[in-house]
């Protein structure tokens, strides 16, 4: 389920209400639909919002988005994949403003997703391993000029260094929340009982608007939540029956679960079934014959 995208012209500034605005980087694809949305906040000390891709034209978008009097005085990063975070350090050198954020790459990753990572379980899909930011947010540190604030709360599930800004009744939510599809999650790097619990944890922000890495704007989040949420769970129900049959690998699974998915889009599934069962191993529900990996078989407890 998802709500219809209207999308814009990649490059051009929409006026999105409450004095934030929107520029899409010319990089859509079926994973980032009409492309990533670049937020700017405020009008003389401006706060850019995931600056996007490393594309040259897209640099010149938000600067060409300044008006006389206006600057950049910081640039925030929900989270290290390419798609959001690549032009930072460039938009960084030509406006002079820090980069905030949870952290680099890697950071944020529970002691399963660390301990699977340094057992061989390859991740890195979209990793942007070079950016560091100049300033390490903390969770529930506020940002603030004269004109605007920023709440970072850390939100890992999508990407363990993921984190939304909360900015009045509204919320930068990066990749967390979507109208038009549920965030992949993807371990090591994505982690399901992060994911849930980030979910939750946004719901109880009670947002009004909730602005997105990709796709317009969720204008009710909690029915949007409520139901990525009920996604999740009606997901991890139908593996459960399948295992009921006898183990299966997540390869096996997603094959026969996401029947309607396009060939090219059964990898990302099969990464989300296996975020379903290194949750189900955590909570003791699932076991693994043998370490826990890619290509593992999976069986009930």
């Amino acid at each position: 389920m998802g709500e219809k995208q209207a999308g814009g012209a990649s490059g051009a500034v929409e006026e999105m209400g409450g004095g934030i605005r929107r520029i899409i980087a010319p990089n859509p694809s079926p994973m980032t639909l009409h492309g990533t949305n670049t937020y700017l906040l405020g009008e003389r000390e401006v706060a850019v919002i995931d600056p996007g891709p490393d594309i040259p034209s897209h640099l010149a978008a938000i600067l060409a988005a300044l008006g006389p009097g206006q600057r950049v005085s910081h640039i925030f990063v929900t989270h290290s994949h390419t798609d959001h975070s690549a032009l930072a350090p460039a938009l960084a050198r030509e406006t002079g403003a820090p980069t905030c954020a949870y952290g680099p790459w890697g950071s944020g990753l529970s002691e399963t997703m660390q301990s699977l990572a340094a057992d061989g379980l390859e991740g890195g899909e979209g990793a942007d391993r070079a950016f560091v930011p100049d300033l390490a947010l903390a969770d529930g540190e506020t940002v603030a000029t004269d004109e605007w604030e920023l709440t970072a709360h850390w939100t890992p599930g999508h990407l363990g260094n993921h984190m939304c800004f909360a900015h009045g009744d509204a919320a930068f939510v990066g990749d967390l929340v979507m109208g038009w599809a549920s965030s992949m999650v993807s371990p090591p790097d994505g982690d399901l009982t992060d994911f849930m619990a980030s979910c939750r944890r946004l719901r109880a922000l009670g947002a009004r608007a909730l602005h997105s890495g990709h796709g317009d704007p969720v204008a009710d989040p909690a029915a949007r939540i409520d139901w990525l949420i009920a996604h999740r769970l009606e997901r991890e129900a139908q593996i459960v029956e399948r295992l009921g049959h006898g183990p299966a690998t997540a390869r096996d699974l997603a094959a026969a679960i996401y029947t309607d998915t396009p060939p090219a889009l059964l990898p990302a599934a099969e990464r989300n079934v296996l975020a379903h069962l290194i949750d189900l191993h955590g909570r003791g529900l699932a076991e693994a014959q043998g370490p826990v990996a890619a290509g593992a078989v999976f069986g009930l407890v």
